[in-house]
């Protein structure tokens, strides 16, 4: 399909940059819809903060509509798009290119249910190295794991060599949910990794087991061994790459680009997504609170929200968002967008921009709700505009 410039809705938002200084904050919350639960937050402004308006023009394209179940992508250094698909096909976009034929050469990827090719992350040292890490569902004997790997893109961009699988979220499962999972790259040169919890009454109480890759988030070298410092190194029975536990799926990563701080977007069950704020050795619950509920209307275990010892969501969802893949815009091209953190929303339909100071949201805004798509993933281009990949197969452009 030939680029399409969504008109009507660069015309909305440039009559909204006409309204007078203070207009964008101050507006009721996003959500109107009641909540699955009765459970209050633990401060003010953990959920449904109140609304923001974009004032700054910018448009919206929908680059191509060809993808086949799109699940990230990432922006090269040269300004070219690298997409992944579930089968296990890559696809590169560039203005210039389009959108081209898949890519090849990843094997034994697991794509049923929500496992497949899913993350990747442009290594920092791309120009030199042509590396590419990728998370996936790995296909083996009992069933599939959460794994990381990592190859090179050939320099005609038409395949990838030198494929070796790094890490893995041991043991096998049959299940094929709740793989996670993400990964994403420090000003170090680490990697964080999430999984999720499998989604299975067997494999849900994994996520507090310090000796599971289960519902973690773990730092790895470049190499994909146990990052140094990490937090429960040389602890008896935890393994060395957990930075931090009690998880059920994480699907959104995304590091600060002022602080450096690692930020989580997870799901939840019936209610209670999150987005938190990943500090080394913290557990985050799961599943022993919970803002959520089970499917069935009955409480996620004693039904508690706080527990000692157990961190609180900066900010949670209810009804959800389904949050998945997440970027910080860096104010390039954009300084309203400074500092702001985009997620895609699977159920919500929508993006959702939200304004933090320090460690709490306070304002959040819905992009693109009327464009009825699943948003898979965003990530922010060499140009300063946000890319945005849906389930349905759209590539978006969202900026200057």
């Amino acid at each position: 399909m030939p680029m399409k410039r969504l008109a009507c809705v660069a015309l909305a938002l440039m009559m909204g940059a006409l309204l007078p200084a203070g207009a964008a904050a101050g507006l009721p919350p996003v959500e109107s819809r009641p909540a699955n639960t009765t459970y209050q937050p633990a401060f003010s402004g953990q959920t449904r903060a109140p609304g923001i308006q974009t004032q700054t023009p910018y448009s919206v394209e929908v680059l191509t509509d060809r993808l086949e179940r799109p699940w990230a992508v990432a922006a090269l250094p040269d300004g070219r798009l690298i997409i992944t698909q579930k089968a296990g096909g890559l696809r590169v976009y560039s203005r210039e290119g389009g959108l081209s034929e898949p890519i090849h050469g990843i094997p034994d990827v697991a794509d049923s249910g929500q496992g497949g090719l899913l993350d990747v992350a442009v290594a920092p040292d791309f120009d030199s190295s042509r590396l590419l890490y990728f998370t996936l569902a790995e296909r083996l004997s009992g069933g599939a794991v959460t794994a990381l790997a990592r190859g090179r893109l050939a320099e005609d961009a038409r395949g990838v060599t030198d494929y070796q699988v790094l890490w893995r979220a041991l043991p096998a499962h049959p299940s094929q949910g709740h793989f996670g999972s993400r990964v994403v790259v420090d000003g170090e040169g680490h990697l964080f990794v999430s999984t999720g919890d499998r989604q299975g009454d067997d494999t849900r109480p994994l996520a507090q087991e310090l000796g599971s890759g289960y519902g973690k988030i773990v730092r790895l070298t470049a190499d994909g061994q146990p990052a140094p410092g990490n937090p429960f190194t040389g602890q008896a029975g935890a393994l060395p790459e957990v930075f931090s536990l009690g998880h059920r799926n994480v699907q959104g990563l995304a590091i600060h680009p002022q602080t450096g701080q690692l930020w989580a977007s997870e799901m939840g069950p019936r209610g209670g997504d999150e987005l938190n704020l990943i500090l080394a050795g913290h557990n985050h619950g799961w599943p022993l609170i919970s803002y959520g509920i089970e499917y069935s209307g009955l409480p996620v275990g004693r039904g508690l929200t706080q527990m000692a010892g157990m961190a609180q969501p900066a900010y949670y969802w209810d009804p959800v968002l389904a949050p998945s893949g997440m970027a910080f815009h860096d104010g390039a091209g954009f300084p309203e967008w400074a500092g702001n953190l985009f997620i895609g929303g699977l159920a919500g339909s929508h993006i959702s921009r939200l304004v933090l100071q320090e460690d709490r949201v306070v304002g959040e805004e819905r992009l693109l709700e009327h464009e009825g798509q699943r948003f898979r993933d965003i990530a922010q281009g060499a140009d300063g505009a946000l890319y945005a990949v849906t389930d349905q197969g759209r590539l978006y452009r969202i900026g200057p």
